[in-house]
């Protein structure tokens, strides 16, 4: 997904430098399940008895789900959507806080029993935000680390206590990447991590301060202990640095692997740590002495995934070679316990089994014997894990091959299949997708909706079966990266693109009118928030006495010189039908204001209470104002000749120009007109339908003087008499009555 920028603009400045970009994710699946890879699992246990435990999952499709779990279900009771890329971890602060983080460089609180409402937005992070370790005991801590290196401590309670700042102050903020008054930050609740400071509390209020480096490169893994007295980190710097919050130093840095550490645990004491690495290793640590005890070779490939058991004796690991195992760390005994189709990506112990999240949408529950892991190995299989990775030493108790225990789930928590391969149409309205199952779509982006499943077919085949000779501006980009169709919208670009109403069937409105067709997807998209806002504003309104303008916009907007009218819209709050989203699977709107930083809502939530300032500024002075940036090429020119060998006389004329879009239409009535032949009818279409621009497909149609015989079609009485070509395509075919076959070119 386009990682969306900062607000870019100074102090001085009266528009951003660089104009935030609008998105939508269009989904036609089912809103309780996810739509691409878990990343992360998280289990609540109910602190009542017989009450309800919960899993959190987050995905790449960037949203998190609960789950309130049952002996044999699994139920969707909440989605919490505001993350606009990938999320990468989640962690639990306390009984009811639910801190995540994204790729959009984000944390965000939620609470955990709630609808799904998102709490607070934490800005700090340069680069994703890959990982996050909480302390069982003490809710107030949670860390965090990203690809930029930094690794930051959170005082949760101080983050969620609201500060009163002055505008001043708040526009400051916004303006160095930090939300605005409902997200506002006190720097008392940050601490930095450097590899060559001890830790550092900035208590400075009213600005953002340059966060050290806690890595020299990246971070992928942190881990701390219930009290959360020691935090270790880990990365592609292949070490495991372990700090001490207590006193703000660096404790010490542990070397062994040989790649990229992608998985950290530690004891409830802090004393022992488990790593996970890219080089197929685990390695146990004696972080009192300093040094590794044991290194298990079990997995042939990297390992993504830890989990342990409440005694720290034995550990689950799962990585990129598709395998659980069990392996005891004192005798070194290794258990298969099952396969995957896909890596796995993170466990989650609850009770006496195992949620096991992988790069697919569905999560499963595998047996665990947590309290008891001992039954497991009576089962036999087991082996004994080697110290050496390449070539790997694994001295089989049995003699042979480990054979998975476990053959199926317990339960299964189904997801959607993914988006993987898409294909914008010549019509520039239609994108083809093709799914993870292999299931070919055709959608509608304008409507936001499938309008055509193919099933399980050529992809390729079905794209040049569907094409059409059409020649449409770009006004829109796709991409699938959160395993749904999200289309980008870039001004001034996006409104590039027109079509004539006839050619999109407008009921009811002059044919020749011409529809631009990202100004009608911006009314579609925030239809239900325009109407919102008009309820709200008319009962304040009407609370105050006031009359309402009905042109009401930020000031800041009102500075842009150079806007353009859209005459062709007749009624600003009247959406047509080729543009009005579906309610069932509505789209989710992800984009970035000029004050604070990226979100994503789906747009029937919006409910009118939105700040302006949350909109870019060219969205909402398209949508309110019914203003559009300036187009440069009005025109295009064109000449006509005769076809290579025709006797037609060469017209006298010189170069045509015409509006971006012409009707070939109107080509052909000035052809007529110059060579003095029964000028066709404006009005007589035998498909309904034009190619909407020069190069169109081929579209035959018939003209005539209208004296048709009662019940015959026009064609079936005229004889042709002019063909229209461009590129040695024919484009139309039209006829006049009595008259020879002539063809001209269109060149």
């Amino acid at each position: 997904m386009h990682r969306v920028g900062s607000a870019g603009n100074t102090t001085n400045s009266v528009r951003p430098r660089k104009e935030k970009r609008l998105a939508y994710v269009l989904s036609d699946a089912d809103d309780t399940k996810h739509c691409a890879g878990i990343n992360c699992l998280k289990v609540l246990k109910s602190t009542v008895s017989n009450g309800c435990d919960y899993l959190f999952t987050g995905s790449r499709d960037g949203t998190l789900k609960r789950w309130a779990l049952s002996e044999d279900s699994a139920s969707c009771s909440a989605t919490y959507e505001s993350h606009v890329d990938w999320v990468n971890d989640v962690v639990l602060a306390g009984d009811s806080t639910l801190v995540s983080c994204s790729s959009d460089t984000t944390l965000k609180t939620w609470n955990c029993l709630s609808d799904g409402t998102c709490t607070k937005t934490l800005r700090q992070h340069s680069d994703y935000v890959t990982c996050l370790a909480s302390a069982e005991k003490n809710s107030n801590i949670v860390a965090s680390g990203g690809l930029g290196g930094e690794v930051f401590i959170w005082d949760m309670e101080a983050a969620l206590t609201p500060v009163s700042k002055s505008g001043e102050a708040m526009e400051e903020d916004c303006l160095n990447g930090v939300n605005g008054s409902t997200n506002s930050l006190p720097m008392t609740s940050l601490r930095t991590i450097s590899s060559s400071n001890s830790i550092s509390a900035h208590t400075t209020q009213g600005y953002v301060p340059v966060g050290a480096k806690g890595h020299k490169e990246s971070v992928y893994a942190l881990a701390m202990n219930d009290s959360g007295t020691r935090l270790v980190s880990g990365g592609t710097e292949k070490v495991v640095r372990v700090w001490d919050p207590r006193t703000g130093s660096k404790a010490m840095k542990l070397r062994g692997h040989t790649d990229n550490i992608r998985a950290l645990l530690l004891d409830s004491t802090g004393r022992y740590c488990l790593s996970g690495s890219s080089d197929s290793m685990i390695r146990l640590w004696d972080l009192g002495m300093q040094r590794c005890l044991h290194s298990y070779a079990v997995h042939t490939d990297s390992v993504w995934a830890l989990a342990s058991t409440p005694t720290f004796s034995h550990v689950y690991s799962g990585g990129r070679d598709l395998s659980l195992y069990l392996t005891d760390l004192a005798t070194r005994e290794s258990l298969l316990l099952c396969t995957k189709e896909h890596p796995i990506s993170q466990l989650a112990l609850h009770d006496d089994s195992i949620w096991v999240a992988t790069t697919d949408s569905s999560v499963d529950r595998w047996p665990a014997e947590a309290h008891n892991p001992q039954k497991v190995f009576q089962r036999g299989g087991s082996f004994l894990a080697g110290n050496l990775s390449f070539p790997r030493a694994r001295v089989s108790l049995e003699g042979s091959i480990p054979v998975p225990v476990y053959k199926e789930p317990t339960l299964t928590i189904p997801g959607t299949s993914a988006l993987v391969q898409h294909e914008i149409l010549n019509n520039r309205r239609h994108v083809l997708t093709k799914d993870t199952a292999g299931s070919v779509k055709l959608w509608e982006i304008t409507r936001g909706i499938v309008i055509e499943d193919y099933g399980k077919v050529s992809f390729e085949e079905k794209k040049e079966q569907l094409f059409e000779m059409v020649s449409i501006p770009t006004w829109f980009t796709v991409d699938t990266r959160l395993g749904s169709l999200s289309v980008h919208l870039d001004t001034p670009q996006c409104f590039s693109a027109e079509m004539y109403s006839a050619d999109l069937n407008i009921v009811g409105k002059a044919e020749d009118d011409k529809v631009n067709l990202a100004h009608e997807t911006l009314k579609g998209l925030l239809a239900h928030w325009l109407a919102k806002r008009r309820q709200r504003l008319g009962s304040q309104a009407s609370a105050n006495g006031d009359v309402l303008s009905g042109k009401d916009i930020a000031p800041r907007s009102l500075a842009h010189s150079r806007v353009e009218v859209d005459g062709g819209a007749e009624n600003d709050s009247m959406v047509y039908p080729p543009f009005k989203f579906s309610t069932v699977s509505p789209p989710s709107m992800v984009t970035e204001g000029y004050q604070g930083g990226p979100w994503r809502k789906k747009i029937t939530d919006l409910d009118g209470s939105e700040d302006e300032k949350d909109f870019p500024w060219w969205c909402l002075d398209c949508v309110l104002n019914n203003r559009l940036p300036p187009k440069e090429n009005s025109k295009c020119s064109f000449y006509l000749h005769p076809c290579e060998g025709s006797a037609v006389q060469i017209l006298t004329q010189g170069k045509l120009s015409a509006p971006r879009i012409l009707r070939i239409h109107k080509v052909v009535n000035y052809v007529a007109e110059k060579m003095v032949l029964d000028k066709p009818l404006d009005n007589v279409n035998t498909d309904g339908t034009f190619a909407p621009g020069l190069g169109g497909h081929v579209q035959h149609s018939v003209v005539g003087d209208g004296s048709f015989r009662s019940g015959a079609k026009p064609w079936q009485k005229l004889k042709p008499s002019i063909e229209i070509l461009c590129n040695n395509q024919v484009l139309l075919i039209f006829i006049f009555r009595g008259n020879p076959l002539k063809r001209t070119k269109f060149a």
